[in-house]
């Protein structure tokens, strides 16, 4: 799931991005030619740190401790300087505020050709700075377990949320970018990517009813906002009405007993499994008891009643703001910039999908219904495959179809989560050039003790991206995996490290303008990126003492369609973050993550890295 909560100046709640149009790489050499390249590669320590990081909590806390014994000094979250305590959030925004209000100034009085040529940039930079408060904001509020750190980053994010509407429907900001986009005497010295900035920016003003009337701009800004905190509510409170449910014995026959020693009690007449996450996934495809079956399924799909008005609240409100905007429906708004354009687009591929795979899905259905019926015994008519049916009689065909050297418990062995990490790491570096290599986090810079920073680093240019791992379950936790972008690529003007030594004259100037988080720096060409920096979120089992957390192929696959988010937001390097990385169309976006989720099942890809936990022997 791709998460980001800021989009240019958008006023919607639409988490999704905009497209880089000058990715900085393209495959470099053959896939199954570097599978032999890394084994004999000169970084094989850090590869084995790697593993080894993901494999035991105890090798990664000496590795973290060790290194914190020689730089003890306390940081941010995230490296940021603002963050080192909760209030810190309330004085980002504000700063972040000030900083806006200078920006837009400088946008509405350029006059001259030079300054009407810097709208695009600038109008980028305000972009940006919204969102490095928006962005952080929106992950530590439903990630933190510190619950003020939630407060502090919920009101901050809704500071400076309102904020952005109002600039939305500013209409002198408009007004200014398009005299200047109409100029050929100015638009004739931005370069295409300043341009193609320049007309998304103006596209944004122009869903946000920024020529409606005073009224209407006003009711637009109130019902986005609100649109927006009803989104986060629901989010936020995305949990079935019961938390745990208690089966027998019986009824939990077929269910591994190592799946629910990690997150399941034991009592007199049974045992409670919780209703969410990976225990009650298992469970629901593993367990032979059809009425279990049904039981646990309702309880994994019912919502409390407070969450269904919360969401038909949120469609009512989102759907007033798009007919403010000028659409008949959030849907028509929604995909203007889509690769299907319209609902109706969309109606049509979905009719036309269902109907070619109508005849898969009927055959599927029948052999599973055969199967349930030799199970109970009966051919009886009425029997039917119902809701809570097809995850396990799915996974009975899978076992139905799959060799018995290839069933689920014996696969695992291979797929520690060490090894798949290594494997990625592997994998980018034939592809592209870059690999993964642990880096200890500094006191406060990591939410969690389980936390593993990743540099990202590229054979040539050194560091490129910072992805910080949240990979293992803990109570309270959402179950459901997402990468969230915390800060995107962007070139920073030499103006700008200028002007953070202004205001932070006791700062490194290069660390002050990225607010204390990774950049590049090239003193040779005086270039300077601030870095992407990601959050990739997981729920699986923590390793034990004696055994590291070892994955399903379902698993594997999740992983690999997460960091398809991540190499997209690494790999997407561009001058402004308007077009960098993720920032782009829901549908473009989940491109690469599905062509990873094909890598993952490649034989040259498994060759990389799948080998047994314990004997390091390669997959058969």
């Amino acid at each position: 799931m791709l998460k980001s909560s800021c989009r240019l100046l958008r006023a919607s709640t639409c988490r999704t991005p905009r497209p880089s149009t000058s990715p900085r790489y393209l495959a470099r050499r053959s896939l199954v030619a570097g599978a032999t390249e890394t084994r004999t590669t000169p970084q094989k320590q850090n590869d084995d740190t790697l593993r080894d990081a993901f494999d035991s909590h105890n090798f990664w806390r000496d590795f973290r401790d060790t290194h914190r014994s020689a730089n003890p000094q306390s940081k941010g979250l995230f490296e940021n300087h603002y963050l080192t305590k909760p209030e810190g959030f309330i004085e980002f925004s504000k700063t972040t505020a000030e900083q806006c209000q200078r920006l837009v100034a400088r946008v509405v009085e350029a006059s001259t050709v030079e300054e009407r040529c810097l709208i695009p940039m600038i109008l980028d930079r305000l972009s940006d700075s919204l969102c490095r408060v928006l962005d952080m904001a929106d992950f530590v509020s439903a990630t933190h377990p510190d619950i003020n750190f939630q407060e502090a980053a919920t009101e901050a994010y809704s500071m400076l949320y309102e904020f952005m509407n109002v600039l939305n429907t500013t209409p002198a900001l408009k007004t200014r970018l398009e005299d200047a986009l109409n100029d050929p005497s100015i638009n004739a010295k931005w370069t295409e990517e300043e341009k193609m900035v320049a007309r998304i920016l103006l596209k944004d003003f122009s869903n946000s009813a920024i020529d409606a009337s005073d009224e209407k701009r006003q009711a637009f800004v109130e019902l986005s906002t609100r649109v927006n905190q009803l989104g986060s509510k629901f989010i936020r409170d995305m949990r079935p009405e019961t938390s745990t449910i208690s089966l027998s014995n019986r009824q939990l026959k077929g269910v591994d007993p190592l799946v629910l020693q990690h997150a399941s009690k034991r009592h007199l007449t049974g045992i409670s499994i919780p209703t969410t996450g990976s225990v009650a996934f298992t469970a629901l495809r593993s367990m032979k008891d059809e009425s279990a079956r049904k039981e646990i399924y309702l309880a994994m799909k019912t919502s409390p009643k407070s969450q269904l008005q919360t969401l038909s609240d949120f469609l009512q409100t989102r759907a007033r703001v798009a007919n403010l905007a000028g659409y008949s429906s959030y849907a028509e708004m929604h995909l203007m910039d889509k690769l299907a354009k319209t609902p109706t687009a969309v109606k049509s591929f979905l009719d036309a999908l269902s109907r070619d795979n109508k005849r898969h899905v009927r055959q599927e259905i029948e052999e599973m219904l055969a199967m349930k019926k030799a199970e109970v015994g009966s051919l009886d008519s009425s029997i039917q495959i119902e809701a809570w049916d097809t995850e396990y009689y799915q996974a009975r065909l899978g076992d139905k179809y799959r060799s018995r050297s290839r069933r689920p418990d014996f696969m695992s062995a291979y797929f520690s989560l060490g090894t798949v990490m290594q494997g990625l790491s592997r994998l980018f570096t034939n592809l592209y050039g870059v690999r993964f290599v642990p880096t200890a986090t500094a006191p406060g810079e990591a939410w969690t003790p389980d936390v593993r920073r990743l540099d990202v680093v590229d054979e040539t240019e050194g560091r490129i991206a910072v992805l910080y791992c949240d990979l293992f379950a803990r109570p309270g936790k959402s179950p459901n995996p997402a990468h969230f972008t915390l800060r995107c690529s962007r070139l920073i003007d030499p103006s700008e490290i200028q002007e953070a030594a202004t205001l932070h004259p006791n700062l490194d100037p290069l660390q002050a303008v990225n607010d204390g988080m990774a950049i590049s720096h090239n003193p040779r060409t005086n270039i300077t990126y601030q870095l992407p920096t990601i959050a990739l979120i997981c729920d699986f089992q923590p390793p034990s003492p004696s055994q590291p957390t070892l994955l399903t192929f379902r698993d594997v696959r999740t992983l690999f369609h997460e960091m398809g988010h991540a190499i997209h937001s690494i790999l997407g390097r561009a001058a402004h973050q308007v077009v960098s990385g993720t920032r782009c169309a829901t549908d473009i976006a989940e491109l690469p993550s599905v062509l990873m989720e094909h890598f993952a099942a490649d034989p040259a890809v498994l060759a990389l890295f799948a080998r047994h936990w314990h004997t390091d022997a390669p997959l058969p």
